[in-house]
């Protein structure tokens, strides 16, 4: 039998991604090596593990759950678990392999309680994982010889002598291990995305009817795709009780669910990189954001409404529309129109932020007997009428400009679009 070699031409492109992720994840810590940058970069490498596996549900599979920090929080539990018998000597069980009891225990979790869920799809599977995120944030109150109450479980990941100098005491150590498992997990999920598996949970998203006719069965792709973004879950949470060395009631809260739900949307669900993205921007709002003002959820909720109505496909979609656009020279016609929605937009957002504050200050400042408050470097009186005059008018000003400026983008977009449509047929024609 003749052999037939064929050549199969590698995707150049793909390979020279994967290597600057990979280059990203080694030299930020080089970049930001303070202790709040490790700290940042190593809650991000956790986000970005437990944003994708929630966005195998939702983006690949159409899949809404309001309970996915169930499977990464349980996860969390059982890996600190075996932390502390492994620091008794009870479990022969390397540090460096403890995320690895939470993924397993993310896929037990998810075998479980996926076989339920996984039977409804749409409104009844949302609202099914809505009560199971529920019993379990009850349970662990419930139940403190597992969860350890309010205090949480507290561990020690600095265990016996250092093998070749790691002990996971420094950072900088436990850092190098999330990364590491950040990548390789990335790449799983990416790769998943291309197996049978993965294509066919597209059909059932995109419509499991047709799916069923050509003999495929829509409910056990959705539930094995669960048991495995369960298992992705549950490695984020051993990683994030290696990193924090506690895990508490709140890693199974509602919270912490919604909190997967909005920054994958946020980040852009329709496309494998919009969660990273979206893990990034958790990791900001929760760390940095909370710390610039108390009303940090009130903007993150604007910020959520803005993108819905302007931007259903998150940042992804920006990225990818204007990349398009900029791979047919069509970009710079439209940095005008982009500068006036920013300027405009940050317009509306000084005045609603202006009367946020203001509010904020009259409800928990005054009460707390803070000082005189300021906005952005200018004084305002919380209590006197030409503040919040002045408040509504800049954000009604702001806003009238906006609309103004976003017409005029939308008919330079249009114009735009046509124009690399009918550059497309030209070239499909010659």
């Amino acid at each position: 039998m003749a052999l037939v070699f064929r050549y199969r031409p590698r995707n150049v492109a793909r390979g020279l991604v994967w290597g600057l992720f990979a280059l990203l994840l080694a030299v930020a810590p080089l970049l930001f090596g303070s202790g709040l940058s490790l700290t940042l970069l190593s809650q991000m490498g956790i986000a970005i593990i437990a944003c994708l596996s929630y966005n195998m549900l939702l983006g690949q599979g159409g899949m809404l759950s309001f309970g996915h920090a169930v499977y990464s929080g349980l996860g969390a539990y059982l890996a600190i678990h075996a932390l502390n018998r492994a620091a008794d000597g009870q479990l022969p069980l390397p540090v460096s392999l403890v995320p690895l009891v939470g993924a397993l225990a993310g896929i037990g979790v998810a075998l479980l309680l996926g076989f339920v869920t996984t039977r409804k799809s749409g409104t009844p599977f949302a609202m099914i994982t809505l009560g199971l995120a529920e019993l379990v944030f009850a349970m662990s109150l419930m139940v403190p010889e597992f969860f350890g109450g309010e205090a949480g479980v507290a561990a020690d990941r600095v265990i016996g002598a250092p093998v070749a100098g790691i002990s996971f005491g420094p950072q900088i150590q436990v850092y190098a291990l999330i990364a590491l498992y950040t990548f390789f997990a990335t790449a799983a999920m990416f790769a998943f995305t291309r197996t049978p598996l993965g294509r066919m949970l597209n059909a059932v998203r995109d419509n499991p009817e047709r799916v069923g006719y050509i003999g495929y069965d829509a409910q056990r792709v959705r539930y094995l795709t669960f048991v495995i973004a369960g298992g992705f879950a549950g490695l984020s949470g051993g990683l994030h009780a290696l990193n924090f060395e506690i895990v508490t009631a709140e890693v199974v809260g509602l919270q912490r669910s919604g909190a997967y739900l909005l920054f994958t949307f946020l980040g852009g669900a329709g496309f494998f990189f919009g969660p990273i993205l979206g893990a990034v921007l958790m990791v900001l709002a929760f760390v940095l954001f909370s710390e610039f003002t108390q009303a940090w959820l009130l903007y993150l909720g604007l910020v959520f409404l803005i993108m819905v109505m302007y931007a259903p496909g998150g940042l992804a979609g920006l990225v990818m529309m204007n990349l398009r656009v900029a791979a047919y020279g069509r970009l710079r016609p439209l940095w005008p129109a982009y500068l006036a929605l920013a300027g405009t937009a940050l317009t509306v957002l000084a005045g609603v932020g202006a009367m946020i504050e203001m509010v904020y200050h009259l409800r928990l400042d005054a009460a707390l007997g803070s000082g005189p408050l300021r906005y952005l470097g200018v004084p305002l009186e919380p209590h006197g009428v030409d503040s919040w005059c002045g408040a509504v008018l800049v954000a009604l000003a702001g806003l009238g400009l906006f609309e103004l400026t976003r017409r005029e983008f939308a008919r330079r977009w249009g114009a735009v679009q046509q124009e690399i449509a009918h550059e497309i047929r030209q070239k499909e024609a010659s």
